[in-house]
């Protein structure tokens, strides 16, 4: 069975704590913080996935992970570890090199957060694998970062499955999470090459019954 993230990037203002109380009632995994800053990606919504992660540590107990989708990820890191996230992602397409990357893992992680390295569709999984022994988790994009209700890329698929099969082969226990696109026919797909927890928004938050829709994912 998958485990079921889902992000809160569309998730209107004004309705947003019902929402996020409907969420947590159907017994979702984690809550998907995603931040984007203006530059890395479009559309900077800084402030509000701040309040967001606010309003849902507030309110819930389920798990918050932070995906920075941001040019430099330090300068927002110790804002989202003082709200209450639980675990943080950053893009390795932001650092020059993989030291750099490795520092910004072992930061997060002596703050007692779980660290993760995102990638995009068009990164090659190799350029990650000295990383992995130290990180929780690598998020897959499978839609290009920044905006809601894309369609899945389908090449990414066999980016996951050779990332699972590295970490077989190398005796690493991480998570191996999908992002974008993600519906009960596309998850099975990321589910089958490898993947165990996968990130949703447009197909739960639009449908009729978010627990239904939570559920033929996490059937999968």
């Amino acid at each position: 069975m998958a485990e079921v993230s889902v992000t809160v990037l569309d998730v209107e203002e004004e309705n947003a704590l019902n929402v996020f109380y409907n969420i947590e009632t159907a017994k979702i995994d984690y809550f998907h913080i995603d931040v984007i800053d203006g530059e890395f990606a479009e559309n900077e919504n800084v402030l509000k996935m701040r309040d967001y992660t606010l309003k849902i540590h507030s309110i819930s107990m389920t798990p918050i992970e932070v995906h920075l989708m941001v040019k430099r990820p330090m300068e927002h890191i110790d804002d989202f570890i003082d709200l209450g996230a639980d675990r943080i992602m950053f893009h390795i397409e932001t650092c020059k090199d993989n030291n750099e990357a490795l520092d910004i893992i072992k930061y997060i992680i002596s703050n007692g957060i779980k660290a993760g390295i995102t990638i995009n569709p068009d990164t090659e999984v190799e350029k990650i694998y000295e990383l992995l022994p130290f990180v929780h988790m690598v998020l897959v994009m499978s839609v290009i970062p920044g905006k809601g209700g894309q369609k899945f890329i389908e090449s990414t698929l066999s980016k996951i499955s050779k990332l699972k099969q590295y970490c077989y082969e190398n005796d690493l226990d991480i998570d191996i999470e999908v992002d974008g696109g993600i519906n009960d026919i596309t998850g099975k797909e990321a589910v089958d090459s490898g993947a165990n927890i996968l990130v949703s928004g447009s197909y739960i938050l639009n449908a009729i019954d978010y627990k239904e829709a939570i559920n033929k994912l996490k059937e999968i």
